[in-house]
């Protein structure tokens, strides 16, 4: 049985998209930029806030001064409103209970900024005991760079051998790849199946359930 389970956040645990989209289109717009429709948003997101503003910027505006300005705008939004639409995904605080009564160990592993990581699960999930929550901090690469991964190995002391990381993206399986941990991706997310697949995610998942399957009855994954 796996004694940690790493979890992705914006896609995996929770449904951010709408808050997500609304603070860049706020941002957009202030500056004079044309917005974007929610549909949009998920193929944005991803790799951090700063990737997101110049995702959505015109190709013709993503100097560092522009994306600096209009990051600053999306952050003033974003604290304020991170929490407006945001909600879990069906089955996903009953399945970090399920797994803490099982003694297994959940954490968090985001590329969005620390402060609004910390802010959100706080909210959503006030009870569970995640033993790391991590996001983006500065000097810190983001994913699919391994190091948050391996941050959080560190702090609860478990083996990547006993360790699965669960996503909802190509990035999230990058990762997993590259800190050699075992690696589920679901089809709830913010990214097809196909990207998953191509990813080589070692299973997918459409229920979360199916998560606490794997890890109480210890299937293989190969």
């Amino acid at each position: 049985m796996k004694k940690l389970v790493i979890f992705d956040l914006d896609g995996t645990l929770l449904n951010t998209i709408e808050d997500l989209g609304q603070a860049a289109n706020y941002a957009l717009e202030r500056n004079g930029y044309a917005t974007h429709s929610m549909a949009s948003y998920p193929y944005f997101v991803g790799n951090g806030v700063r990737r997101l503003m110049t995702r959505v910027l015109p190709e013709d505006a993503r100097d560092d001064a522009t994306i600096d300005r209009v990051l600053g705008d999306f952050l003033e939004y974003y604290d304020e409103h991170c929490i407006d639409f945001t909600k879990p995904y069906d089955g996903m605080p009953d399945l970090l209970q399920d797994l803490g009564a099982l003694g297994v160990d959940v954490a968090v592993a985001s590329n969005k900024y620390q402060k609004a990581v910390t802010k959100i699960i706080s909210h959503y999930f006030p009870n569970i005991n995640f033993v790391a929550v991590e996001g983006q901090k500065d000097g810190v690469n983001v994913k699919p760079d391994p190091s948050i991964v391996f941050s959080i190995l560190a702090q609860a002391r478990v083996l990547k051998a006993d360790c699965l990381y669960v996503g909802d993206s190509g990035v999230d399986m990058e990762t997993a790849r590259r800190a050699c941990i075992d690696s589920v991706g679901v089809t709830w997310g913010f990214r097809s199946k196909k990207e998953l697949v191509e990813y080589h995610a070692d299973v997918i998942v459409n229920n979360p359930v199916e998560i606490l399957s794997i890890v109480e009855k210890g299937i293989q994954i190969s």
